[in-house]
C-alpha cells in the first residue's frame, strides 16, 4: 500500500488550492481507509473555503470535500461491517475538522458509510451522498410522506430538490416542484408538475391545490421561499426546510395549525451523534438504485484535484447542470 498521497489543500480562506504530498492516513478504531476514486462537490464547499459557512467552519490549512465513492483499503480495529475492496460511499468529512475527500486516502468512520450501489459508476455514487441524506431527512425522517398524500418541492431542479422529487415519488406521492420556467421539462421528466418559481404562491396553490394547500413542503433554498412555504402549505401540513436559518413569521404556519421541521444533514459529523443513520439512509438509496427509482443529475464536465477550482467557480458563477464531481483515480 502506498505511504503517500496527493491531496488538494486550502491555506487560506478563499485561497487557491495547493497540491500536496501527504502521509496515507492510518484508520483508527471503527474507521476503514478508503482508497477514493471520485468526490462530489457541493455549493457548500465553496462555502466553507470562502469562510462564509459559520454552521459548517473547517479549521484551515485543510483538505474539502464532503462526499465520496471509493475502495476500502485497511480496516481498522472494531470494523466488521466491511472488507477489504469493499466498494462504499458516503458524506465523511471536510468539515469540522475531518479531513475532506479531495485526497487519494481518507480515513472515515465506517458508520458513516453503505456499500456502493451496483448500478452507479464512482462518479454517479460520489455525486449523491450529501443530497440524498438532506432530502431523505427532510421528507422521510421529519415529514413521513405517504402514499396519495401531495408534496411540494421548492427549488426542484437543485441538488437537492432533485433528489427529493425522486423520494417522493417513489413512496407513492403527488409531486410538484418550483423553479425557473427553463427547468420546466427537466422536473416533468422527473416525475414532478412543474411550476413556475415567479408564480404568486396564491395562484399556484389556487391552479394545482383548489386553494387547500400541499400536505407537505419541502423549501431547499430559504429566505422568501420559506416564506412563501407557509403559505403554501395545507392545515395541520407540514413544512420542512434544508435552509431555514433567517427571521420568518410563523403566523401563517399558526393559523393553519401546521408544523414545521429544520434539517441540519451535517449534524452527524459534527457532533458525532446519529452517524449510523446516515449509512441506513444511504442503503435506502442503493434499494432506490437497484428499483431503477433514483438516479443523479451530474454536470457533463469532469475535473481532477488540478482543476477542482474550476469546478467551485462553475458553482459561484452558476454555469453547471447537475452535481459536479471530481475524478481522483482516472
Amino acid at each position: 500500500m502506498a505511504h503517500e498521497m496527493r491531496a488538494a489543500v486550502v491555506e487560506e480562506h478563499d485561497g487557491p488550492f495547493r497540491i500536496s504530498r501527504l502521509p496515507v492516513p492510518v484508520p483508527q478504531a471503527g474507521q476503514v481507509l478508503v482508497r477514493i476514486h471520485a468526490s462530489g462537490v457541493n455549493p457548500l464547499d465553496t462555502k466553507i473555503r470562502a469562510g462564509r459557512a459559520g454552521h459548517a467552519r473547517q479549521p484551515l490549512p485543510a483538505i474539502l470535500g464532503m462526499d465520496l465513492a471509493g475502495t476500502v483499503e485497511a480496516i481498522g480495529p472494531g470494523v466488521t461491517q466491511f472488507r477489504i475492496g469493499d466498494e462504499v460511499w458516503g458524506m465523511t468529512g471536510g468539515v469540522g475538522g475531518k479531513q475532506g475527500s479531495l485526497a487519494e486516502f481518507a480515513a472515515v468512520d465506517a458508520a458513516l458509510l453503505a456499500p456502493k450501489p451496483a448500478k452507479l459508476a464512482m462518479r454517479e455514487a460520489a455525486a449523491m451522498p450529501l443530497i440524498f441524506v438532506t432530502a431523505w431527512e427532510g421528507l422521510v425522517d421529519r415529514a413521513d410522506v405517504q402514499a396519495g398524500q401531495s408534496v411540494l418541492i421548492q427549488g426542484g431542479a437543485g441538488g437537492v430538490g432533485h433528489m427529493a422529487i425522486q423520494i417522493a415519488k417513489a413512496r407513492g406521492a403527488l409531486v410538484y416542484a418550483t423553479d425557473r420556467p427553463g427547468r420546466a421539462d427537466y422536473l416533468a421528466g422527473l416525475g414532478a408538475v412543474p411550476i413556475d418559481r415567479d408564480m404568486a404562491v396564491e395562484d399556484y396553490v389556487a391552479l394545482h391545490t383548489g386553494g387547500s394547500g400541499f400536505d407537505v413542503v419541502y423549501d431547499t433554498v430559504g429566505g422568501s421561499v420559506l416564506d412563501a412555504s407557509f403559505h403554501a402549505v395545507k392545515r395541520f401540513g407540514h413544512v420542512v426546510s434544508a435552509l431555514g436559518w433567517g427571521t420568518h413569521s410563523l403566523a401563517p404556519l399558526s393559523f393553519r395549525a401546521a408544523t414545521y421541521s429544520g434539517v441540519f444533514t451535517l449534524l452527524p459529523i459534527l457532533t458525532g451523534e446519529g452517524r449510523a443513520h446516515h449509512g441506513e439512509i444511504l442503503r435506502e438509496a442503493a434499494n432506490l438504485v437497484d428499483a431503477d427509482l433514483l438516479f443523479p443529475t451530474l454536470d457533463e464536465h469532469r475535473y481532477t484535484l488540478e482543476t477542482v477550482a474550476e469546478a467551485h467557480d462553475a458553482i459561484a458563477d452558476r454555469s453547471a447542470r447537475g452535481k459536479l464531481v471530481v475524478d481522483i483515480i482516472r
